[in-house]
């Protein structure tokens, strides 16, 4: 099997020139399946400089377009921006039904020990006893190192046992670049780093894949327990409009990290910020970059949702071929104002081999324009196909004589 490309209709005052089949193949053998390469030399003067912030990556999260990226893929220490991972972790374990927020654990001697009062904190006590809810929203909220542990320990039999699945659910999203050794962030002689394009992938399975966890966990305005009331310190929540937040994180070591979105008019931002000298400063540029992002781009629709955007070839089916939608409305942000032409194309390993389940993700499709970063959005199977009988096979087999 190959990588697979066909070029695709786009709607006519957006049709480029067709190329040749072996252009098109040239093309797709040149860049590899899912790099996102921006144009580095194209960044407009509003963007911050590599000294304001030396890690920063905008990416809308609907096309996978990279708006802006500096130094996506340098490690850094993420501090409380680990925490989450933890929520991720957590979420998925409460929709594999192996944790539920009803749930109580309590503070063990040992991690009362460790972790009473450390850093940032929900105040609890050795012995007390709390729900998997509101360690959840304390995490998420007023990054409660305690309550991190606590949930690590309760559910996973120790710390140690709740980082290892964190790390294999980082290899699962395709976290290469990251590794985790606390459940919090806490600084550990380096053994906990990540990179831009990490998080944001980590961001985009936390809002794809737990869209009703992430709204009621994330982005508070800050946490009430035991009448102790605290704020979150996020720098959008509240003061950008349509922002969620994620995560801030800082330590002496990290300096101050951020892991935000925000979502506007369907579009949803994903911003990376790291080794920010202070806190003001990361709250200025998180704001400004966002803006940036909204503001600087025309989106300019391409397909409809549930639109069937092209079909990818099938070996051994009942069907030769395979309908494909995306998840949602397809669009590529243009530089305001810009008339580019662009050029569309399915790119997928084929043919794909029966027995396919509908909904399946099969393809990428990649939307290219000058001087911008491409679009990749994930194609589904609209249909799925079941493995070709006795009689299939003769059919597929006589129609392969003429085409």
């Amino acid at each position: 099997m190959g990588a697979d490309i066909a070029a695709i209709v786009m709607p006519p005052r957006y049709l480029r020139p067709a190329l040749s089949l072996l252009a098109l193949f040239a093309a797709a053998l040149a860049l590899p399946a899912l790099a996102l390469v921006p144009d580095q030399g194209a960044v407009p003067p509003a963007v911050p400089t590599a000294a304001e912030a030396p890690v920063a990556l905008l990416v809308d999260l609907g096309s996978g377009q990279v708006l802006h990226a500096r130094n996506p893929d340098r490690r850094f220490m993420p501090a409380s921006v680990t925490k989450v991972m933890t929520l991720y972790l957590a979420f998925e374990l409460i929709e594999a039904g192996r944790l539920d927020p009803a749930q109580v654990f309590a503070m063990s001697p040992g991690i009362a020990r460790d972790w009473r009062r450390k850093g940032s904190t929900m105040f609890l006590d050795s012995g007390e006893q709390v729900r998997v809810d509101d360690l959840l929203l304390g995490i998420a909220n007023v990054s409660a190192n305690d309550g991190a542990a606590v949930l690590a320990e309760g559910q996973a039999g120790s710390v140690a046992a709740w980082t290892r699945a964190m790390n294999q659910t980082a290899l699962g999203l395709g976290m290469t670049g990251s590794h985790f050794g606390t459940p919090n962030g806490w600084p550990d002689e380096g053994r906990t780093f990540t990179t831009a394009n990490d998080l944001v992938a980590l961001a985009r399975a936390m809002i794809t894949r737990h869209p009703d966890k992430f709204g009621y966990y994330i982005g508070r305005a800050g946490l009430d327990y035991k009448g102790i009331a605290q704020v979150n310190h996020d720098p959008m929540i509240g003061r950008v409009p349509g922002a969620d937040g994620i995560k801030t994180g800082f330590t002496n070591e990290s300096g101050f990290s951020y892991l935000g979105t925000a979502r506007r008019d369907g579009q949803r931002l994903v911003l990376v910020l790291a080794g920010v000298e202070n806190g003001r400063l990361r709250a200025r540029l998180a704001r400004g970059y966002v803006e940036w992002g909204f503001s600087s781009f025309d989106r300019r629709p391409l397909f409809a949702p549930r639109a069937v955007i092209g079909t990818a070839r099938v070996q051994a089916g009942n069907a030769r071929k395979v309908a494909l939608k995306a998840a949602g409305p397809v669009a590529i942000n243009l530089p305001r104002g810009s008339t580019a032409p662009l050029t569309a194309t399915i790119r997928y390993e084929g043919p794909l081999r029966a027995p396919l389940a509908a909904g399946q993700e099969v393809a990428i499709l990649e939307v290219t324009a000058p001087g911008v970063a491409p679009a990749r959005i994930p194609l589904y199977t609209a249909e799925a196909v079941e493995t070709a009988g006795p009689l299939d096979r003769i059919v597929n087999a006589v129609a392969g004589l003429f085409s």
